[in-house]
């Protein structure tokens, strides 16, 4: 295993991923589905999400703990880029994260893309449920904000110091704080920050190489786009440097409706899109991803 220096993120080519909600399936199902995703050139990177309790279906049913799994399935991959979109800052404090994170990296030889965000809000209530449950806080939005702006500074000095280092800030305060081993990935993994309200645009904008949203309206994606331009102008950072993502559902029974989704997220400038599976996942649902929606989309 050697060091591997990241290539920046930059607007280009469009690039395809899937996303396997670690919820109501089981850990066979999602090792099907990455294993087959690894084989399928067009399929470029996986995700899982950070829930703690289901948000859909069964409300007592599975849900696997999000970055345990990532290390498992990149074990047992070999190509596919790999993240959580997106951790939940709620869950983990940042030094810890930090941690897991670069286990992550380098369980997959420099995969890794760091996906990170506020967390749930208490919309739908099967997402907030899972606070109380596991004993964890539900912090007001701004704090919340506040505390994932401080993370991700902390987690980057974690990955990129070279000796131990205090911090005492509103949120976060370590002693003697220092990452070891660093990622394989230098400086760091590229970090994806994900939500649409603008207070989390900010962060994105100092800190995200990729900025990802979840689709659904395209207006207000492009929108919020626009408005992520703005605060990286405030800051004298080049808007272009950060690329734009978003999630888009897959629904097999509509495959036209997907292109038609992807083709306008494409227009609009979002050149990283990740096609979120149906579970339980079809077999074959990576190769018909590959088939229906990404071959005639990219070409």
């Amino acid at each position: 295993m050697t060091d591997t220096t990241r290539t920046p993120a930059r607007p280009g080519r469009p690039s395809f991923g899937i996303m396997t909600a670690p919820i109501q399936v089981g850990y066979d199902d999602l090792v099907r589905v990455w294993s087959e995703a690894d084989e399928v050139p067009e399929i470029e990177h996986a995700w899982l999400f950070d829930h703690l309790m289901p948000i859909f279906g069964d409300p007592d049913g599975p849900a696997f703990e999000g970055w345990t799994l990532l290390a498992a399935l990149a074990a047992r991959t070999r190509r596919l880029r790999l993240g959580v979109m997106v951790t939940s800052n709620r869950f983990r404090p940042p030094a810890l994260l930090a941690k897991i994170a670069t286990t992550v990296d380098i369980v997959s030889d420099g995969r890794l893309d760091f996906g990170i965000g506020v967390g749930s809000r208490p919309h739908p209530p099967e997402a907030w449920r899972e606070y109380p449950a596991h004993g964890l806080p539900f912090h007001d939005p701004a704090q919340a904000v506040a505390s994932l702006a401080e993370a991700c500074a902390l987690i980057k000095r974690l990955w990129t110091e070279d000796k131990p280092f205090d911090f005492h800030g509103e949120h976060h305060r370590l002693t003697g704080a220092f990452g070891s081993p660093k990622p394989v990935q230098r400086p760091y993994p590229p970090i994806l920050v994900g939500g649409r309200a603008a207070a989390t645009l900010r962060v994105a904008a100092e800190h995200a190489d990729l900025w990802n949203i979840p689709g659904g309206d395209i207006d207000d994606a492009v929108r919020r786009s626009a408005l992520l331009d703005r605060y990286c102008a405030d800051i004298g950072r080049d808007p272009a440097s950060i690329v734009r993502s978003i999630h888009l559902p897959v629904d097999t029974d509509r495959p036209d409706a997907v292109r038609e989704a992807v083709g306008e997220a494409l227009d609009a400038g979002f050149r990283h899109v990740v096609l979120g599976l149906p579970a339980p996942f079809p077999e074959g649902i990576a190769r018909w991803v590959a088939e229906e929606v990404i071959r005639p989309s990219a070409g």
